[in-house]
C-alpha cells in the first residue's frame, strides 16, 4: 500500500482532461473478446485493473499491442485459448466476472475464482451474475476454489428482470446475450453514463441492442461480431472530481467534458453548497461567491439532503466526493446510500481532521459543516472515492496531512496525484509500511 503526502492550504486551478472512465473501460476490455477480429481502443488508462486483464489476455494467447502514453491498445483474440484447468481469471478484481460471458461464448466453460471482489463496500454478491449465466442455459457447479461454468449447446436467450439496477449485472447479461440464440430482454436494467458507452461499443462491433440508456434492454442475438475502432469518453465521475477539488480549495479547475447532458442533477447537487456550475465550449467549471455554504431548504426544519442511488439518481460513487464538500462548507447536510450498506464507516476519518459528521444508519450520515479544520494523518478504506474525499480534504487545510493505504486512488485514476500537481497541488505518493 502506498500514502499520499499532501500539503494543503493553496487554491488549485487550471484546465485539465479527465481520464477514461474505469467503469466503461473494463467491460469494454472484457467485451473484446467476443470477436476474433482485430479491436483498436484509444484513450486506454494506465491503472491497476486494465494492467490485470490485459495480462490475462497474453496469458490466453492474444494479441496485446499498448502504448499508455498515447493511450493506444490494440487487440487481437484470434489465436484466443482457455482451459480452466489451467487458467485463472484475476483475483481480488470485481471486472473479472466480466470475463465469463465472453469465456462462454468462445469456449463454453468458464471459472470464477471464490474471492472475486472489489472496493470494500459491502457485501458484492456473486448471486444475481450466477443466476443470469444459468438463465442463458448455463450449468453452474460449486467447487473448493472456485464456480466452474459450462454453457453446452451454447447461449440460449431469455427474459430477466433484476432485483436491482446493477450495473455489472447488466454488463453482464448484455456480453450474454449478444451472441445468444435469439432476442433477449432485461428489464430494471441499469442505465449510467459507462452502461450506456459500453452499449455503443457492444453495437461498434456489431451486437443488436435496443433501448440504450433505459431500464429496458432488448437485444437480438447475431453469429459473430466484428472489430472496428473506439475512442473512450471522458469519465465524469474524474470531471465532478477535479471540480470540485477547485472548489473546496478556493480555486477554479475547468474540465473537458463532451457530456454536458449528463449534468444537470450533478449541477444541482454542487448547488445545495453554494457551487454554481458553467458548462461551455466543451468545458465546464465551477463558480464560487465566497466560502462554501450549504443552502437551506424552503421547508423548515429538515435538513438539506443528498441522495445517492443508481442512475438516474445521483451516482453513489460521486457520494464521498460531496461528503467532504459538506464538511468543509457552513452547515449541516444528511447524506444517503441507498445502495451500498457499508460505505459510510470511514467518516470516523473525518473527526481527525475536526470534522464532525454523525452517522445515523449503515445509510446515512449527517455533516455538520464549517467547524475549524486542520491537517492530520488519516486512513483510506479500500474505495477509490473515498480516498479522494479525503484527499480533497487534506487540499483544502493548510499544513501536512496523510492519506494512509491511498492506492484505490490508482485503480481508477492515472498520473492521478501528477495531474493536480499540475493545478498547484503539493502532493507526493510515499510507499507505506
Amino acid at each position: 500500500m502506498a500514502n499520499l503526502i499532501v500539503h494543503g492550504g493553496t487554491p488549485l486551478t487550471g484546465r485539465i482532461v479527465p481520464s477514461a472512465n474505469k467503469n466503461a473501460v473494463l467491460p469494454i476490455l472484457c467485451a473484446t473478446l467476443l470477436t476474433r477480429e482485430p479491436v483498436r481502443l484509444t484513450g486506454i488508462p494506465e491503472i491497476t485493473d486494465v494492467r490485470k486483464i490485459l495480462e490475462i489476455f497474453r496469458m490466453l494467447g492474444s494479441e496485446v499491442t499498448v502504448d499508455y502514453a498515447s493511450g493506444l491498445l490494440e487487440l487481437h483474440h484470434r489465436d484466443t485459448r482457455f482451459d480452466p484447468a489451467q487458467h485463472h481469471l484475476p483475483e481480488e478484481m470485481r471486472s473479472s466476472v466480466m470475463l465469463v460471458p465472453p469465456l462462454l461464448a468462445r469456449f463454453g466453460v468458464a471459472r470464477i475464482e471464490n474471492d472475486v471482489q472489489g472496493c470494500t463496500l459491502g457485501v458484492r454478491e456473486i448471486d444475481p451474475h450466477v443466476e443470469v449465466m444459468e438463465r442463458f442455459g448455463c450449468q453452474v457447479e460449486r467447487r473448493r476454489e472456485a464456480l466452474l461454468i459450462r454453457a453446452d449447446g451454447g447461449l440460449k436467450a431469455n427474459h430477466h428482470w433484476l432485483d436491482y439496477a446493477s450495473v455489472t449485472t447488466t454488463e453482464n447479461f448484455v456480453l450474454c446475450a449478444a451472441l445468444a440464440h435469439g432476442t433477449s430482454t432485461l428489464m430494471n436494467a441499469a442505465s449510467e453514463p459507462h452502461v450506456q458507452e459500453f452499449c455503443a461499443f457492444m453495437t461498434l462491433l456489431g451486437a443488436q441492442i435496443e433501448g440504450i440508456g433505459t431500464s429496458r434492454l432488448t437485444v437480438h442475438g447475431v453469429q459473430r461480431l466484428g472489430g472496428g475502432s473506439f475512442t473512450f469518453a471522458e469519465d465524469f465521475h474524474e470531471a465532478v472530481t477535479f471540480m470540485a477539488l477547485g472548489a473546496i480549495t478556493g480555486g477554479c479547475i475547468t474540465v473537458k467534458n463532451s457530456a454536458p447532458e449528463q449534468f444537470p442533477l450533478i449541477d444541482r447537487t454542487f448547488a445545495k453548497f453554494g457551487v454554481q456550475v458553467v458548462h461551455e465550449g466543451g468545458w465546464s467549471h465551477t463558480v464560487l461567491d465566497g466560502p462554501l455554504r450549504v443552502r437551506e431548504p424552503f421547508t423548515r426544519n429538515i435538513l438539506q439532503k443528498v441522495e445517492a442511488a443508481p442512475w438516474p439518481y445521483l451516482p453513489v460513487d460521486l457520494l464521498p466526493i460531496f461528503v467532504a464538500l459538506g464538511v468543509k462548507a457552513e452547515g449541516s447536510v444528511m447524506f444517503w446510500n441507498k445502495v451500498y450498506e457499508g460505505a459510510m464507516g470511514w467518516t470516523s476519518e473525518l473527526s481527525k481532521f475536526g470534522g464532525h459528521a454523525f452517522m445515523a444508519d449503515p445509510h446515512r450520515i449527517i455533516t455538520f459543516g464549517g467547524k475549524p479544520l486542520a491537517a492530520a494523518e488519516v486512513e483510506s478504506p479500500y474505495i477509490i472515492r473515498v480516498a479522494i474525499a479525503l484527499l480533497m480534504l487534506a487540499a483544502s487545510i493548510p499544513g501536512r496531512s496523510v492519506i494512509r493505504n491511498a492506492t484505490p486512488v490508482r485503480r481508477a485514476h492515472p498520473r492521478f496525484a501528477e495531474n493536480i500537481r499540475a493545478l498547484g497541488a503539493q502532493i507526493e505518493w510515499v510507499e507505506g509500511d
